[in-house]
């Protein structure tokens, strides 16, 4: 089974980025189940239900979420019809919408679980790790794929090496720079920031003026999406079905012509 993992998708650059890229890669990869993480999909911060739409007219088989999650108001409108969404299970709100969503493919149950860091990050309730405990209690399943939303590259690989024996994919997501450290270790695939899709001349997705403005003046900026040639990121983890483990995991980066 082929997995392929969509990383941040940033305003409109990274949305037609991904989908023009999309039906490609499914073929190429052969893949089996798609997962993408809209978190700052629309405008940069927070996704609407137009949005979170048309991933799934593309195909998509599940959607994780973020810190900028609750950033749009539409977001209240619909997440508890958006069957193929996920948000992070340890950041408020938490009484709305589902942390894991469970699939079944070729026979398997397929669960994608969405944690947020706390490692400089704010909005954590409790600590993924004992997050994960709990998740894995209540959501059993043959497979479980872990998009972990958060800053810090060492919380990351703690957490895949506390997990690895009982999780079999794990993705960083936030940063939006893609990690050359993906590995196989005993079983459990693991990338540490699967990158993102957006805008290729940009800071992290971010128009590059504004963002030297804020850095050089302190001055308080719109956060204003950088548009532009997109650029793609992702990663494609094969899973051994019969021994329900990962077995290889292979970086995904694809950039507009200069």
């Amino acid at each position: 089974m082929n997995i392929l993992f969509i990383g941040d998708i940033v305003g409109r650059s990274g949305r037609s980025a991904f989908l023009e890229n999309v039906d490609c890669l499914r073929k190429q990869y052969q893949v089996d189940m798609l997962i993408v993480n809209g978190e700052n999909s629309a405008h940069g911060k927070g996704i609407t239900r137009k949005i979170y739409q048309s991933f799934l007219d593309a195909g998509v088989d599940v959607v994780t979420l973020g810190n900028h999650t609750f950033s749009k108001n539409d977001i209240f409108q619909f997440i508890e019809s958006a069957g193929a969404m996920v948000r992070p299970a340890n950041m408020e709100p938490l009484h709305v919408g589902q942390p894991v969503k469970i699939i079944e493919k070729n026979g398997l149950r397929i669960g994608v679980f969405n944690l947020l860091g706390e490692v400089f990050m704010d909005q954590a309730t409790e600590s993924p790790f004992s997050t994960m405990e709990r998740l894995l209690e209540d959501y059993p399943c043959d497979i479980h794929i872990v998009d972990f939303h958060g800053e810090a590259t060492s919380e990351k690989i703690a957490f895949m090496h506390y997990f690895k024996d009982r999780v079999e994919m794990i993705v960083g997501t936030h940063t939006h720079v893609q990690t050359a450290d993906e590995m196989v270790m005993d079983g459990c695939a693991y990338i540490s920031d699967v990158g993102m899709c957006g805008a290729y001349r940009s800071v992290i997705g971010r128009d590059i003026q504004e963002t030297l403005t804020k850095i050089l003046t302190k001055e308080k900026t719109r956060f204003t999406v950088a548009e532009g040639p997109g650029m793609l990121s992702g990663v494609v983890v094969e899973i051994d079905e019969i021994a329900k483990r990962a077995v290889s995991i292979q970086r995904i980066q694809i950039r507009p012509e200069q």
